[in-house]
């Protein structure tokens, strides 16, 4: 009897170890796949990273959505078809036939209103320090949009509605994270400058040197940088009043080493290629004119995008341009593949492995950031960041990602 006991608890302890490990594995693998995906009509769902995932779909899971002709579905992901691990939204979405392009452009942007750097105490003729803008609610990375009514688009102006307040109250307009607000700035007469101070610093224009990744042929929409254009001060998103792409020309690839960051050098050249409209966090995009869809694209083949889960580590190609003006395909490793990253510019892990570009540069160094990512003939993302303590490894975001910013 106490045998069969024994033998009873050794096969319940057996049961519970395996249950445990199903429902171990199993939520590994939900952690790692998609909760949302979008794949090209009548296509089969397949996670190229993980082929040991299967999905099933109900009929009755299928929804049309009313803004477009798109069609999404629940599906369930199963490991080997027989453990389901995971529910996962699908859409169905024309995958878009993009042109890689590589070519490094210049960035001339003027922002949506004037970006406070930086606050600072106004000493007054009494000798009392205080700083109107905090006074007035004001923080850094604040952007005003309008002074007394009137819209602003540059610093000079802001400085002179101050300076000619007289010391009454000034009506501000301020954007901060996506809310806007009405803040009330009285300026203070300094001492030191013989002026009306409202105790601020602001910025209304940024200027740089990034990377196209793709251009739609039919259309002249472009994408570049693969991530956010933000203040170098505050680190917030710059919002774009209006912008322009202009062409550039690279003087120099400074070489990034170890806890020292290359970048690419050049100079803004006469001409333009087009305008920019969007600054986001998946970069920056616009439309370009018809010559220089001409001139960037040339002979250069199309290629359909890839979406996240048709993606793998292993080897890929990118498209970039360290000296002269013609972009030049370099050989990389995708390291790892975060699929749940969402709307992110660092997707995925990747590794320079071409020692002709590691020579040239280094790895990856600024102004490469939007180069396009190639894997088994389908554009697939772009670099974004570099690693500062390894220059050959850096991030990269989905093309995906990039596509939701395209008007079509």
């Amino acid at each position: 009897m106490q045998l069969k006991r024994k033998i009873i608890r050794s096969a319940g302890a057996v049961l519970s170890a395996a249950f445990l490990c199903l429902f171990g594995t199993a939520g590994y693998y939900s952690s790692k796949l998609p909760s949302a995906v979008v794949i090209e009509p009548a296509a089969e769902l397949k996670i190229a990273e993980y082929p040991e995932i299967s999905c099933s779909v109900s009929p009755e899971s299928v929804m049309h959505t009313a803004e477009s002709l798109s069609k999404t579905k629940q599906v369930t992901l199963s490991l080997f078809g027989a453990i389901p691990v995971k529910s996962v939204s699908v859409t169905e979405a024309e995958a878009p036939v993009l042109v890689p392009c590589g070519h490094p452009f210049g960035i001339k942007l003027l922002m949506d209103g004037v970006m406070v750097t930086e606050l600072g105490a106004v000493t007054d003729i009494g000798g009392n320090t205080s700083c109107p803008a905090e006074d007035a609610g004001i923080m850094t990375g604040d952007v005003i949009k309008s002074a007394n009514g009137e819209v602003l688009v540059s610093n000079s102006r802001l400085q002179e509605i101050i300076s000619q307040s007289g010391g009454s109250e000034i009506t501000l307009q301020v954007s901060r994270n996506d809310t806007e607000f009405t803040a009330k700035l009285r300026p203070v007469f300094s001492e030191k400058n013989n002026m009306w101070r409202g105790g601020m610093w602001v910025r209304d224009s940024v200027a740089g040197i990034g990377t196209m990744t793709f251009i739609n042929k039919e259309t002249g929409e472009f994408a570049g940088l693969g991530h956010p254009i933000c203040d170098s001060d505050t680190g917030e998103l710059v919002p774009v009043y209006r912008g322009e792409a202009v062409p550039v020309k690279i003087t120099e690839a400074r070489k990034g080493e170890k806890g020292i960051p290359g970048e690419l050098r050049g100079s803004f050249t006469s001409g333009t290629y087009g305008i920019l409209e969007r600054n986001s966090r998946c970069g920056v995009f616009g439309r370009l004119t018809k010559e220089s869809v001409d001139e960037l694209c040339g002979d250069s083949c199309e290629y359909v995008m890839g979406y996240r889960q048709d993606i793998t580590t292993g080897e890929a190609e990118i498209l970039t341009t360290v000296s002269g003006d013609t972009p030049k395909k370099y050989k990389i490793e995708i390291e790892s593949i975060d699929l749940n990253s969402g709307e992110s510019s660092k997707n995925m892990v990747i590794r320079i492995t071409d020692k002709r570009l590691v020579k040239e540069s280094g790895g990856i160094i600024q102004g490469m950031s939007g180069s396009p990512i190639i894997q088994n003939g389908r554009l697939i993302g772009a670099v974004t960041h570099v690693f500062v303590a390894d220059p050959t490894r850096g991030y990269a975001v989905f093309a995906d990602n990039m596509a939701e910013y395209l008007d079509g």
